[in-house]
């Protein structure tokens, strides 16, 4: 019986089938560590037209056979351009053409739209090595076939960066902000490793937070109702039209995930005389609770807080979760959550190209090493040798 990879490229996450892409993407059953890659994910946003038509994310999911069996599979998309990845190239490709090249279309390997840590090359168990090896030669062996400029891997492990990089990709570092559970028993318990300062702001705001008039609820499984989705839907078009100019998600991927997800999500709104005015939208993994979005048709001091932050805190306590609140915004230091590093890998055909951008990416990493040592130690958690009174 051979032992040769077969690599295939497939349009629509259909064509491998749930069962078989399940099987790699959440191979410890169960709830997955990372929803942003199971099958119902990526099917909602092709079915939803969030990716493909005109997005700019054509779907061209790799596929890996060995011995007649798939033993990994990957999310990868051809990019028109660079939005919705959250690891920034626009610089890159602006260099790029401005010396005569053509950067776009380029090859991405990504959860789109979600800058949340999980693997990118989805493995069988007893795979892991070949497997990914097998992913990474068939994408790179994709861009060069096509005359592409370069492939991306984004919010991929730190187990995958390290592998990546020793297979000759180029590795680079970002940061986030996460909150860490120090197995507290309740938010109280959390407040209390906080500095006095800390500990009083962060009861303000929440007290103000809660005097908006209305209260604050938690939605998950099949208490989330349709006309939750609406309410949704007009808070997260406000964010996206404000923050990317068109939203991302189109209307109907949340009806979708409605029906898939509702067990993976965690809908946290804040309601008025009986209509929500507010609310975040939480994904639920098996060691994480990851925070995606917001928004709001009525604005109240600290609402935004207490309704993305400190919900999903009094979510992660009460179920032994940590929580990754997205990308960028230092204001989040303040509230408990502290610098974290987050990893890609690149790939460049122009190998002139590459060893710039090599060079900018060691650079960049000793930066980004030294920014996350120096927030940690401005973070909002007591000292070791601090006396404090409350």
């Amino acid at each position: 019986m051979s032992d040769a990879f077969e690599v295939t490229s497939h349009s629509s996450i259909s064509e491998i089938g749930q069962t078989i892409w399940d099987a790699c993407a959440v191979p410890e059953g169960g709830r997955p560590f990372d929803p942003f890659t199971t099958y119902r994910f990526l099917k909602a946003l092709e079915d939803s037209g969030s990716v493909g038509g005109r997005s700019g994310w054509q779907p061209r999911y790799l596929s890996v056979r060995k011995n007649n069996e798939t033993i990994a599979v990957a999310p990868l998309f051809a990019k028109g351009h660079s939005q919705g990845e959250y690891v920034f190239d626009h610089n890159w490709a602006h260099a790029y053409e401005n010396a005569g090249g053509r950067y776009y279309p380029k090859l991405q390997i990504a959860a789109p739209f979600t800058p949340a840590t999980g693997r990118r090359f989805l493995t069988r168990e007893g795979h892991e090595a070949d497997g990914m090896a097998a992913l990474v030669q068939g994408a790179v062996q994709l861009a060069s076939n096509n005359g592409l400029s370069s492939l991306h891997i984004t919010f991929c492990t730190e187990a995958e960066a390290i592998a990546g990089e020793a297979m000759g990709l180029m590795r680079r570092v970002g940061q986030q902000f996460h909150w860490a559970n120090e197995g507290y028993q309740s938010f109280e318990d959390f407040l209390a490793a906080l500095s006095s300062r800390k500990r009083k702001t962060i009861r303000k705001e929440r007290a103000q937070a809660q005097s908006f008039g209305g209260e604050i609820v938690q939605y998950t499984g099949k208490d989330i109702r349709a006309e939750h989705w609406d309410y949704f839907w007009a808070f997260y078009q406000d964010t996206g039209s404000r923050k990317w100019g068109t939203p991302y998600l189109t209307r109907s991927f949340f009806d979708l995930i409605g029906e898939t997800m509702a067990d993976d999500v965690l809908l946290v709104l804040a309601e008025k005389n009986g209509r929500p005015i507010a609310g975040a939208l939480n994904f639920i993994g098996r060691e994480t609770l990851f925070g995606r979005y917001w928004g709001c048709t009525e604005h109240h001091p600290c609402l935004h807080f207490e309704v993305c932050y400190y919900q999903a805190i009094d979510y992660a306590i009460a179920n032994g979760l940590r929580v990754e609140a997205g990308a960028q915004g230092e204001h989040k230091l303040a509230r408990g959550y502290l610098p974290a590093p987050t990893h890609s890998l690149h790939w460049i055909a122009d190998q002139g190209f590459a060893r710039a951008v090599e060079n900018y990416l060691e650079q960049e990493r000793a930066a980004i090493n030294e920014e996350i040592e120096i927030l940690t130690d401005y973070g909002p958690f007591r000292k070791v040798d601090q006396e404090e009174q409350d």
